[in-house]
């Protein structure tokens, strides 16, 4: 029933969703659901469930419904206000770690700060990830900021958060050996393109660069990296699928990383020794 009726909506992935919101309602798993199938279901579960997926008949995210998502094998707690993480933010991580990691034992404790922290779901990986790491983590948005300050105390990582504007921090904390972002980067012109999911429900102002200059925030970080980066420091941002061969021009030395699905998704600009 569940399935059909997500069917019924468009929804192209509708038997994985009904699995997962209807395991949410009984208060466990997919798999912990499969093994209930002949259980009988307390009425007020029922309730929970026929509630979840309406509203995701109505295009609301899973992840808003369920209240998490998973990124880089941790829970993250998402809701209205916040841009819910995508895997492929997780080459992010991949990159910054790689990068903190060949500074070696001996090196300074490494400043590293997230611009447009969101979820924190950067800032908090990295924090866990990398020993003895205290990120700054910086957002315009008291909403996103307040579900990063929950997801750093849930999953118990030692962040430094702030709420500001990204490039005022920058400057003020300079110099940084590594800076990552994953700024907005779509055209407002192209909002229609988008899925309701996303459209209708994620904050505009994580997902929209400005009107007629969607490479704006990138291409301010980029050319402005050697006044804020320390000798060897690496800035690393994730990138639309069209946005590497607008942004490969600016400054040379330029690195593009592409995803696991070929998309260059992460550009890399390290600062001269």
């Amino acid at each position: 029933m569940a399935r059909e009726f997500l069917m019924r909506k468009g929804l192209e992935s509708a038997q994985l969703e009904a699995d997962l919101l209807v395991a949410h309602a009984l208060g466990t798993d997919r798999l912990g659901m499969l093994l209930k199938l002949e259980e009988r279901v307390a009425p007020d579960q029922l309730d929970a469930a026929r509630e979840a997926l309406v509203r995701r008949g109505r295009r609301e995210p899973v992840a808003y419904i369920t209240g998490r998502r998973e990124f880089y094998g941790r829970p993250f707690l998402v809701g209205a206000g916040v841009l819910i993480p995508r895997p492929e933010t997780e080459l992010l991580v991949d990159q910054a770690r790689e990068v903190l990691e060949e500074r070696g034992d001996d090196a300074a404790p490494a400043r590293v700060l997230d611009i447009g922290t969101g979820s924190g779901c950067l800032a908090v990986t990295l924090a866990l990830e990398v020993e003895g790491l205290r990120p700054h983590a910086v957002d315009a948005s008291e909403d996103a900021l307040s579900w990063a300050r929950q997801n750093g105390t849930a999953l118990e990582a030692d962040v430094e958060w702030i709420h500001g504007d990204g490039f005022d921090v920058l400057k003020r904390g300079a110099p940084w050996d590594v800076v990552v972002s994953n700024p907005p980067y779509i055209d407002p012109s192209h909002a229609e393109q988008l899925e309701p999911d996303v459209r209708d429900h994620e904050p505009g102002i994580a997902l929209f660069g400005p009107a007629n200059d969607p490479d704006l925030w990138a291409r301010e970080l980029v050319q402005n990296a050697s006044r804020f980066l320390a000798p060897g420091g690496v800035l690393l941002v994730e990138l639309g699928h069209d946005q590497a061969a607008r942004l490969e021009g600016i400054v040379s030395g330029i690195q593009i990383v592409p995803d696991l699905s070929g998309v260059p998704r992460v550009l890399r600009l390290q600062a001269g020794d």
